[in-house]
């Protein structure tokens, strides 16, 4: 009897995955396609698990598919698993993502990437009272699981830099304030809404004397080059609405936003990090 009811019990299974399937697929139209996407908070620039607001990248595609038609689902997985899952053709493309960051899985001639639907501004921080202590002040640096500390590359391969991973920018933040590291890298807006949203986590200054850089989200896609070119025109020609998505998530352009902590800082140009 047991062993009937486990029998029944697959069958049941069976037929309602078919029936899931099923229904899924004739919902989904051809000019429908998939976007996975970094499962992480990464507002204001993203936060594909939110049932509502996703933030600047979701809200740029949706402006590209009121405009030519075309339908995104947004998939929020791992972001070691995104290219993986674009590589198998479960996933139609792949936000955010860019052809200079470190991708063994999918990066090729064949795989096509949008112009950046923005420029985010990577920064390290640093508790005020540390600030303008010098790079060789970093021994521990918190950084974001799936990311990259590219900027930091030098320092960790001689070993004078060691890296710990944080599943969340809070977490990162909270960390850094309780002095477990010297630093973070992170992006400078992200952690400002997190900063703002909790006031009581510190205090923290993005030190440009030590690492920063310009960083570009973009779209990328193996099978599906022609959309590319549909989004990169939609780009290119929509630059007021583009501009008017900025603004709404409160999104300052790079070099405004140096030049205004430069001035802050009481900082020239001959005393910012270089890679040189």
């Amino acid at each position: 009897m047991k062993r009937f009811g486990n029998s029944t019990h697959r069958i049941i299974q069976t037929i309602s995955i078919i029936l899931c399937v099923s229904f899924f697929s004739s919902t989904i139209q051809a000019d429908t396609y998939i976007v996975g996407a970094q499962n992480i908070e990464y507002s204001p620039y993203y936060n594909f698990s939110s049932p509502h607001e996703k933030g600047l990248g979701w809200a740029i595609l949706e402006a590209f598919s009121k405009h030519s038609g075309h339908q995104f689902i947004y998939l929020s997985m791992p972001v070691k698993r995104l290219q993986i899952e674009l590589k198998k053709g479960n996933v139609d493309f792949v936000f955010p993502d860019n052809p200079r960051w470190n991708d063994h899985i999918t990066h090729s001639v064949d795989k096509a990437y949008s112009l950046p639907l923005v420029d985010t501004f990577a920064v390290t921080l640093v508790k005020p009272e540390n600030k303008g202590k010098g790079i060789s002040f970093v021994s521990n640096l918190i950084i974001p699981d799936g990311f990259t500390p590219a900027k930091w590359k030098k320092q960790v391969n001689e070993n004078t830099v060691y890296v710990i991973g944080v599943n969340s920018v809070y977490e990162g933040l909270s960390l850094l304030n309780k002095e477990k590291a010297n630093a973070m890298d992170i992006e400078y807006n992200v952690a400002q809404r997190i900063i703002r949203r909790y006031p009581n986590i510190g205090e923290f200054t993005a030190d440009l004397t030590l690492p920063f850089n310009t960083v570009s989200f973009s779209v990328s896609t193996l099978k599906h080059p022609d959309i590319i070119h549909e989004l990169n025109t939609f780009l290119n020609s929509n630059s007021k609405t583009i501009n008017e998505i900025k603004n709404k998530y409160g999104i300052e352009e790079t070099k405004q936003l140096t030049q205004r902590l430069m001035k802050q800082q009481g900082l020239t140009k001959n005393v910012l990090w270089s890679a040189l």
